[in-house]
């Protein structure tokens, strides 16, 4: 189990790489209706688009110099895959990156413009482990997971740290999961700085291994062939980590839901109306506050943070997106 002490270690290791993102506020019928404060965490203000730069930075550069020299190498579907590219820039070491045929095309183009070298990998028919296994063979690499390291959930957790220190009467945060690192993370630094606020993970209906794990007690798998079917790419995980569960089982209240249609409109509100742009997996945690917001256990007039994890979408599904605007998703109130 991580601590709030590896966080604040990680916060150290990632000044001047990482910006500590401000807190904007947000304010729109639904807040207006239950007279909410709600506050948006831009993580697409990072350098790469994406708050998976801190995770990635804080285990590079925790490896011995002497070791890291040699490069990394890592998989995911974009990005943390710039994530591992960036630091690698910034250090110095050679980097190999798995990376989804599947993936959008903007980031596999972005982690290749920072040196890194691209291996692509059909998911349905390959394992990223395997395909990982294979290429490090009579290498001395070190592996950059993309969830599942103790370096990498702390590099996450030091956007509670931030949240905290901006907002210390916040009632309740909404991140996005995937493979559990970002909420992990942000959830044992909140908790660790106050019990009381509620910590609650947003993932697409067609990629639910982590509430079916949350809920289940044990971690639930499922195929690529079903979490395939979501737009928000970044969340596109088979299950989560062991790491992750554990920080999760002991730190997150909750885990909700949303549809395809609800992602959509929550990133064009985002990028119509609060002109952040986002992309569908960063957009969860407002999916989750526009449509889901009588699941979340808070009395009306809370405050509440939703972390919106990255802005790397892909130009065409930014076009598909603008022209399909007229929304037919009710909002709750």
């Amino acid at each position: 189990m991580i601590t709030l002490q590896d966080i604040r270690e990680a916060q150290q290791r990632l000044q001047g790489v990482t910006r500590h993102t401000p807190l904007l506020p947000y304010a729109d019928a639904v807040t207006t209706s239950v007279g909410d404060q709600v506050w948006l965490k831009p993580e697409q203000f990072q350098p790469i688009g994406s708050f998976k730069l801190r995770g990635a930075y804080n285990r590079i550069a925790a490896i011995p110099e002497s070791v890291r020299q040699h490069g990394v190498i890592a998989y995911s579907s974009g990005n943390h895959a710039q994530g591992v590219a960036y630091s690698a820039k910034v250090l110095g070491i050679p980097a190999t990156i798995i990376m989804p045929t599947n993936a959008p095309t903007v980031k596999i183009e972005a982690t290749r413009s920072y040196g890194a070298n691209v291996v692509l990998y059909d998911p349905m028919m390959q394992k990223r482990e395997e395909v990982a296994q294979k290429l490090m063979h009579g290498q001395q690499w070190t592996l950059v997971p993309p969830f599942n390291d103790s370096y990498v959930i702390a590099g996450q957790g030091t956007i509670g740290i931030e949240i905290f220190d901006d907002l210390a009467d916040v009632d309740a945060v909404l991140t996005p999961v995937g493979g559990g690192g970002l909420i992990g993370g942000t959830a044992t630094a909140l908790k660790s700085l106050k019990p009381s606020i509620r910590v609650i993970g947003v993932e697409p209906a067609l990629a639910a291994d982590a509430q079916a794990s949350l809920r289940s007690g044990h971690i639930v798998e499922i195929s690529a062939a079903d979490t395939g079917r979501t737009i928000a790419d970044g969340v596109r995980t088979l299950a989560l980590g062991e790491l992750t569960f554990d920080q999760m089982r002991q730190y997150v209240d909750d885990i909700i839901t949303v549809s395809e249609e609800e992602i959509r409109s929550a990133t064009r509100q985002l990028i119509l109306q609060a002109r952040l742009l986002t992309e569908p997996t960063g957009a969860l945690a407002m999916a989750g506050y526009l449509y889901h917001r009588e699941e979340l256990g808070l009395p009306a007039g809370a405050r509440l943070v939703l972390v919106l994890s990255g802005g790397n979408i892909d130009p065409t599904l930014l076009t598909d997106l603008l022209i399909a605007s007229d929304d037919s998703v009710e909002i709750v109130r």
